[in-house]
């Protein structure tokens, strides 16, 4: 996958777009019944990361400030980092 300074910047700009439009929705469809608000959701938030660098530092500094959420949101999406401090608090906690 090209990194953020290799894309076209018509690309960046049109996935930022995107992105915030996915949000809106969310927004939008979050009161009615039904999960659909959290697929845009995380959809739009991908695109904007992806393609934001303040956004990215934002969002490290939000996942700092608030460990106990930052860890439940990268055990949603599967990420390698989050079984790799359940590991370590697992061989930590044996001792």
């Amino acid at each position: 996958m090209p990194q953020m300074s290799q894309r076209h910047p018509v690309a960046r700009i049109a996935q930022l777009a995107l992105g915030s439009l996915l949000l809106i929705g969310a927004a939008l469809l979050g009161p009615l019944p039904g999960p659909g608000g959290i697929f845009l959701f995380a959809g739009g938030m991908i695109l904007i990361l992806r393609n934001s660098r303040r956004a990215q530092i934002r969002w490290t500094r939000l996942m700092r400030r608030w460990p106990r959420v930052a860890d439940l949101v990268h055990r949603a999406m599967r990420r390698r980092s989050a079984l790799r401090r359940r590991a370590r608090r697992r061989v930590l906690g044996a001792r």
